[in-house]
């Protein structure tokens, strides 16, 4: 059977190289994550035109809390700074906002915007922009089997009832259903790793690597990739 007909629902991204595009420049790293964030906006009304349902961005992994305290501090300041700038736009062309992630650490003026951005956009019903932030896949992981055990212990849940679909619906991406998994993993800037992204969702999904850092990534790149994704054939263990 051959899938070639199977449509680019879901689309994740691992926005890589805003660094690395600051220092070819000779600037400050806050600058190319500055740049990075015109790149959401470029990126995420682009996607909408495609047609695409889903489009989930790593913005912020539960490592990244290792790096520099003042660049820690400008990326916990970047979603008051997108969503300031850019909700009219969102809102114009109807795109919901989904933040998925861990709570705890996010200072709660950054937490406060999220969840306003999330309130003004819940109607709409156009395409998902779902960022991770304070994302981590291992965690979340862990996470859901702790809330199974939880439902295991208080017998709500039998141990032999735990299938993929009942452990997918403790995941992070679970309202997302029934385009929780990506279709296609775009990761910028040459990397070819997950980072801890998405470990369980991206089982049978298409992976694309681009050389070019975030920052210069266009809706021109992102519509080559995406024919690319359309040529695949895409069998999910089958012949």
């Amino acid at each position: 059977m051959n899938n070639k007909s199977h449509s680019l629902n879901h689309l994740a991204i691992i926005m890589d190289g805003n660094g690395r595009w600051a220092k070819k420049r000779h600037l400050p790293r806050f600058v190319g994550h500055k740049h990075g964030m015109e790149t959401i906006r470029t990126i995420a009304l682009a996607a909408n035109e495609l047609g695409i349902k889903v489009l989930t961005l790593y913005a912020f992994s539960t490592e990244n809390w290792g790096r520099p305290v003042d660049e820690v501090k400008y990326l916990m300041r970047l979603p008051i700074d997108f969503f300031d700038k850019f909700m009219p736009e969102l809102m114009e062309n109807n795109v919901k906002v989904n933040i998925m992630g861990f709570r705890d650490e996010i200072p709660d003026k950054t937490y406060q915007i999220m969840e306003k951005a999330m309130a003004e956009t819940k109607d709409n019903t156009g395409m998902v922009l779902n960022f991770a932030f304070n994302y981590g896949a291992r965690k979340e992981i862990v996470s859901a089997s702790q809330k199974l055990a939880k439902k295991v212990k208080d017998g709500s849940l039998m141990p032999e009832d735990i299938n993929e679909k009942v452990f997918a619906e403790e995941l992070l991406t679970a309202s997302l259903a029934p385009y929780d998994n990506p279709d296609l993993l775009i990761r910028t800037s040459g990397e070819e790793r997950l980072s801890n992204f998405l470990l369980w969702q991206l089982a049978y999904s298409e992976f694309e690597f681009t050389e070019k850092l975030w920052p210069d990534f266009n809706a021109e790149d992102l519509k080559e990739l995406v024919a690319d994704f359309n040529n695949r054939d895409r069998r999910f263990g089958k012949i």
